[in-house]
C-alpha cells in the first residue's frame, strides 16, 4: 500500500461523503415540504390537537365585577374512548386518532334561594367537524341551538339546592394528543374519567396526571382518574403512539453513512495490508459508490412502497454490489470479510435509526469492537516495512 493510495481512498471518502450530505439535504427538504402540505391537508380533514376544557356554570350577581358568580360542578362521570388512526402523506406520518367522548356533570344551584344557573361547555376546537353532537341540560331536551365561537351556553331554573344533569356526546378526529384541561385553581369535586385505547404504547403528555387505576385489555389500555375534592387539579391526557417517518430516518441514515463508510474503509484497508491483498484507489471508487446505493435506493423507494420493504431492498441490492464486485476483484480472498463488514457497519448500524435512542449506542460498540479486533491483528505487522516502496535490485553488470 503506497501513501498516495491512502491520499487517494481519503479523497474518495470525503467526496462520497458531500453526496451523502447533499441527499441528507435533499430528504430533509422533500420531508418538510411533504409535511407542509400534508399537514395542512390532515388538519383540514382531522383537526388538531383536541383539548376538552372543564364545563363552567355561574348564576347571575348584580354585585359583583362581572355580574355572575361561579358554580361548582357537583360531579362529573366521563368515558373517552381513543381510536389510533394513523395517515401517511408523502414522507410523513401523521398520528392521527378518533376520539368518542361521553360526559354527564351534575350542576348544583348550592345557594339558598332559586336560581337561573347558566352553563357554558366549550368545545375543543371551532372549526373541527364533530358527529352525533348532543347536549342535553336538565329535562329541557337536547339544545338545537349552534355554538358561539365553539361554545355553548344553556340555562336552567334550579330550587335551592337543587341540581340537573348535563349530557354531552360527541365523536371527533384530532392528531398527536388528546387533553383534558381544567380551568387555573378550579376546584373539582367527585369527577371520575374513563379512558379506552386501541393502542398499548403509551404517553402521558407533560402537565398532566397519571391515573388512579390501570388495566390492560384485549386491543390496548383502560385508564381511571379520579378526583374526589381536588383544587387546581392536574389536567389529563394521551399521547398518540410514536410512528416511523420515512423522511427524517431516511435523512438522518444519509447524514450518519460517512460513519459506516469509514469503519469499512478502514477494515478493508488494515485487512489487505495484513493479508498483502492491497486494493487499488479505483477499486474503492466503486466501493463507495455502492455504499451510496443503499442510501439514495432508500431515499426514493421509501415515496412508493413501506419503509421497511425499502430498506430490505436498499440493504440486499448494496449487498449484493460490493460482494460481488469484491468477490471478482480479490479472487474470493476478501469476499467474507467485505460482506461481513459491510453488513455490520451499514446494515445493522443504519437499522438502529428504526430503535429510538439506540443508534450512539450501537455506533460506540462498534467502533470499540472494530478497535479491539483490528488492533490484535495488526500488532505484528511491521509498518515501516509494508509503506516502505521495495529496493530495485540493480542488473548485473556486463563484462
Amino acid at each position: 500500500m503506497k501513501i498516495i493510495h491512502l491520499f487517494t481512498i481519503a479523497v474518495i471518502f470525503a467526496a462520497t461523503s458531500v453526496a451523502w450530505f447533499v441527499l441528507g439535504s435533499a430528504m430533509n427538504l422533500r420531508t418538510h415540504e411533504h409535511h407542509g402540505k400534508s399537514g395542512e391537508r390532515i388538519a383540514d380533514g382531522w383537526g388538531p390537537p383536541l383539548v376538552q376544557t372543564h364545563p363552567t356554570a355561574w348564576h347571575a350577581a348584580p354585585g359583583t365585577s362581572d355580574g355572575r358568580r361561579p358554580l361548582a360542578i357537583a360531579a362529573s362521570d366521563i368515558s373517552v374512548d381513543l381510536a389510533f388512526e394513523p395517515r401517511r402523506r408523502g414522507l410523513v406520518n401523521h398520528r392521527t386518532y378518533a376520539v368518542d367522548f361521553r360526559a354527564t356533570y351534575e350542576i348544583e344551584n348550592t345557594t339558598p334561594v332559586s336560581q337561573t344557573v347558566y352553563v357554558s361547555f366549550t368545545l375543543p376546537d371551532a372549526s373541527t367537524s364533530y358527529e352525533n353532537f348532543s347536549f342535553t341540560l336538565g329535562d329541557g331536551g337536547e339544545s338545537r341551538r349552534s355554538p358561539r365561537n365553539g361554545t355553548f351556553i344553556e340555562a336552567v331554573v334550579l330550587p335551592a339546592g337543587g341540581s340537573a344533569p348535563l349530557v354531552v356526546t360527541y365523536l371527533a378526529r384530532g392528531v398527536d394528543v388528546w387533553r383534558y384541561h381544567f380551568n387555573d385553581n378550579a376546584r373539582v369535586s367527585d369527577f371520575h374519567l374513563t379512558m379506552h385505547t386501541d393502542f398499548r404504547e403509551i404517553d402521558f403528555p407533560a402537565g398532566t396526571g397519571s391515573p388512579g387505576e390501570r388495566a390492560e385489555t384485549e386491543r390496548g389500555w383502560e385508564f381511571n382518574w379520579a378526583y374526589p375534592d381536588v383544587i387546581a387539579a392536574p389536567g389529563i391526557g394521551m399521547s398518540m403512539p410514536d410512528v416511523l417517518n420515512a423522511g427524517p430516518i431516511t435523512s438522518r441514515i444519509a447524514f450518519f453513512a460517512p460513519v459506516s463508510l469509514l469503519f469499512f474503509f478502514t477494515v478493508l484497508v488494515l485487512t489487505g495490508i495484513e493479508r498483502q491483498t492491497n486494493l487499488h484507489p479505483m477499486n474503492y471508487f466503486f466501493l463507495a459508490a455502492a455504499f451510496f446505493s443503499f442510501h439514495i435506493l432508500l431515499a426514493y423507494l421509501v415515496d412508493h412502497i413501506p419503509l421497511h420493504a425499502a430498506f430490505a431492498i436498499a440493504a440486499a441490492v448494496s449487498l449484493a454490489l460490493v460482494g460481488g464486485y469484491i468477490r471478482i476483484v480479490t479472487k474470493g480472498a476478501l469476499t467474507l470479510m467485505a460482506v461481513a463488514a459491510q453488513a455490520v457497519y451499514l446494515v445493522l448500524f443504519s437499522y438502529t435509526f428504526f430503535i429510538p435512542g439506540l443508534t450512539g449506542l450501537a455506533i460506540t460498540l462498534g467502533a470499540v469492537a472494530t478497535l479491539a479486533i483490528l488492533m490484535f491483528r495488526s500488532a505484528r505487522i511491521d509498518w515501516s516495512s509494508r509503506f516502505t516502496p521495495p529496493r530495485q535490485t540493480p542488473p548485473p553488470l556486463k563484462v
